[in-house]
């Protein structure tokens, strides 16, 4: 085969990132990076709409079930991974395929971040004492107050990345999106890596693909497994795991409607996530118009979405 090449294949949530991959797969000789901050975590399948186990069988898959839903998983841990593994999959001089929508994985991978300070326990608490008596939509109120950028991409209940974001700059005096674009040129990757980028022409469409994706979570059972990770050793109410869209929405619905169960909750669970997933999705489309190298494939129907697996193996046979 020629030179093993990287591409990376993102694009906002539902717009078809999984299926591209894997029928660029069935054509060339890859491996699958995830770039997604959801799937790394065991026993979180229906909600974060990992492949499946018969895709997973179709082509090595790295980066996904990794860790338990207790543990934590930086940016930086991504960055030293991420170039690991490119580098195994191209000794077995096969291509890699890094594919997913966390951006901010994606920008510290690509642009390079610079070492964030350690936060202090007292800097933490007193973070953390505000937020309990104003609230995490006002912390990112505040937020957006010192580092608009930062906030603009972080939901108003991210309480995770609005916490670190404004004890960085407690720390520092600088909002946090400065601090990442003094990219230190050591992280970087050695050349460019090309980047191909689903994005709907119509917003409509990817609407659509959003409320039957999260129709189908509830279907495939996504109950159960919230009422599983429930009852995992450790699991907090705020910890990342429960903090992913869908497994949010679900604490919301428990503590709205006390259970799961009724015709009720799966209204409410259906619409709280539909929003919060087309939310995700502005957010992703954001950041990927801070990346101009990208190059965007329109994703609004199948024929587009055939039109980007044939772009994913033009660059790939670049060699």
């Amino acid at each position: 085969m020629s030179t093993p090449q990287t591409v990376v294949i993102t694009g906002p949530t539902a717009s078809g990132k999984t299926a591209v991959a894997l029928q660029v797969a069935q054509q060339l000789p890859c491996e699958i990076i995830s770039a997604d901050s959801a799937l790394i975590y065991r026993g979180m399948d229906i909600g974060t709409a990992k492949p499946t186990a018969a895709e997973q069988s179709q082509v090595p898959h790295h980066l996904i079930d990794i860790i338990d839903p207790t543990e934590s998983y930086s940016t930086a841990r991504f960055v030293e991974d991420v170039q690991r593994i490119i580098q195994e999959i191209h000794a077995r001089e096969r291509h890699a395929l890094v594919v997913g929508g966390t951006m901010l994985y994606l920008k510290a991978w690509l642009e390079g971040i610079d070492d964030l300070p350690a936060t202090t326990p007292e800097v933490r608490s007193a973070v953390q004492l505000q937020a309990l008596e104003h609230g995490w939509p006002a912390m990112h109120a505040k937020l957006t107050q010192v580092d608009p950028i930062t906030a603009a991409r972080l939901s108003p209940n991210d309480s995770q990345r609005i916490g670190r974001a404004l004890e960085v700059f407690q720390m520092t005096g600088q909002p946090l999106s400065a601090l990442h674009t003094r990219a230190r040129a050591s992280a970087l990757p050695l050349q460019p890596i090309p980047m191909v980028s689903l994005e709907p022409v119509h917003r409509s469409w990817l609407h659509e693909r959003i409320a039957l994706r999260t129709e189908t979570m509830w279907n495939a059972g996504f109950v159960a497994e919230f009422e599983r990770l429930s009852q995992w050793p450790g699991i907090q109410a705020d910890s990342p795991a429960m903090r992913c869209v869908g497994y949010r929405q679900a604490t919301e619905t428990v503590y709205s409607c006390g259970n799961l169960h009724t015709p009720e909750a799966a209204i409410l669970w259906k619409t709280l996530t539909s929003a919060a997933t087309r939310q995700l999705a502005k957010r992703q489309l954001t950041w990927l118009r801070s990346m101009p190298s990208r190059q965007i494939v329109a994703a609004d129907d199948e024929k587009a979405l055939l039109q980007a697996t044939q772009t994913v193996i033009e660059r790939l046979s670049r060699a």
